[in-house]
């Protein structure tokens, strides 16, 4: 049932004294880094005087601003002699990141991957498929050493090439796969396509993440694939993936608090917010040699869950992620996430697999048209159905966005596809 129990069933006393224990520790490795002495520096801080984490909420937060002002080596808290891998963003908004890593960090970072994959069914003697992208990008790299760790064979897939996917799948009798939600509606496409069951196939457990979705469309892929679907949360500054997983109750991410410190704050106030309340995720790394990060605001919105999971894991469980703090657009006024959108949409048995939200300036009023692939089958020539499917999505997204966009209805298929994370929003107003 559990992959380190001692761990995932740690008393909540003995728990909280291995955090502080470990965030000590923590706090005198980032003493070594360029980066934190400036910003220690700075902030006039004294590690010395952290005795509780009261103390340590006096600490500045970390941003990826700051990992971009210090690129490449600057928090660096270990000899370049000892790095044996580094992570980078792709810089497309900016002066790139990097994480570093050295091998403790690499073996860290598989065994807490193996233990999130154990946590949700996978076994040694599964065969599992990795469809996601490798390379710069975290998650491919960090799904093939997580299973490796567990013991499972392993098939690095990639992303892309549906047809290759799908015979990997036969010929290697493939019964645990790692997908990003958007590539795994698609591929339910292509298996119909192909003429093929999901059925008759051998995957039993689908692990998702990298993209933010709906539980509606965590259900579509379960029913499209016919498989279990667990989310995941992970982000390069944190390893990658394995941070939080769902277990088999499916009620909520743990995050392992032996490699993490959690915290939740008011993302305009930057003050913590009560258990239960959404706020920004704040992160501390725990565990990490090579880089580790203090107070680290990813920018995700969530919330801790209360009660205890019935799975028996004393690790605390945060809830669906409701957005980012910094992917939320502003239209008429209206503070608007993607994911509600995508949660409207995906509650509609018409819609397919794909949509585009598209912001623009007309007259100098901002509009917002929601492009949405249907499914094929209602394209017949039913000109009354289709206005009444665009009504009654138009009306479903006025409710939940209180201001009413425009909805196009396209043939499945005829929005860009891409292999990598989906590109939601096309903002083409004039912001000034």
């Amino acid at each position: 049932m559990y992959f380190e129990p001692e761990i995932e069933t740690m008393p909540e006393g003995e728990l909280a004294a291995l955090k502080f224990f470990r965030l000590i520790n923590t706090l005198n490795r980032c003493s070594r880094s360029p980066g934190y002495q400036k910003i220690f520096k700075a902030n006039s801080v004294d590690i010395n005087k952290i005795k509780t984490l009261e103390d340590f909420r006096s600490l500045p937060f970390t941003t990826k601003n700051d990992l971009r002002e210090n690129y490449p080596w600057g928090f660096l808290a270990i000899s370049k002699g000892e790095v044996v891998r580094l992570h980078s963003s792709s810089g497309t908004t900016g002066q790139a990141t990097v994480i570093l890593y050295s091998k403790q960090d690499l073996d860290s970072w598989a065994n807490l991957v193996a233990r999130c994959m154990y946590m949700a069914g996978a076994r040694p003697s599964d065969i599992f498929q990795n469809m996601s992208g490798y390379g710069m990008f975290t998650g491919g790299l960090g799904f093939q050493y997580g299973a490796e760790w567990l013991g499972m064979v392993t098939v690095p897939a990639g992303a892309g090439n549906s047809k290759r996917q799908l015979r990997f799948i036969q010929d290697f009798g493939t019964t645990v796969v790692h997908i990003l939600p958007s590539y795994a509606l698609h591929l339910g496409a292509i298996f119909k396509e192909e003429g093929v069951d999901p059925a008759s196939l051998p995957i039993k457990i689908a692990f998702i993440g990298a993209e933010p979705h709906s539980d509606y469309t965590r259900k579509r892929i379960e029913n499209l694939l016919r498989v279990k679907a667990y989310n995941s949360y992970g982000l390069s500054e944190m390893n990658g993936p394995g941070v939080a997983f769902e277990c088999q109750e499916q009620n909520g991410l743990h995050i392992w608090e032996d490699a993490y410190l959690v915290e939740i704050i008011n993302p305009k106030t930057l003050e913590p917010v009560p258990d239960g309340e959404i706020g920004e995720l704040v992160i501390t790394s725990l565990n990490r040699q090579a880089m580790p990060l203090i107070r680290f605001r990813t920018r995700d919105l969530t919330r801790i869950l209360p009660g205890k999971c019935p799975c028996g894991r004393t690790h605390i469980r945060l809830d669906r992620f409701k957005g980012r703090s910094d992917d939320m657009f502003i239209v008429k006024g209206v503070n608007v996430f993607p994911l509600q959108i995508e949660t409207v949409l995906m509650n509609s048995p018409e819609v397919g697999t794909n949509y585009s939200i598209i912001l623009e300036t007309i007259n100098d009023v901002d509009v917002m048209t929601v492009n949405v692939e249907v499914r094929e089958e209602i394209f017949t020539g039913d000109i009354k159905g289709l206005n009444k499917l665009s009504d009654t999505i138009t009306a479903a997204l006025k409710s939940e966005l209180l201001f009413t966009p425009k909805v196009k209805l396209v043939e499945p298929g005829s929005l860009p596809q891409s292999e990598g994370k989906a590109v939601r929003v096309i903002d083409k107003r004039k912001l000034y």
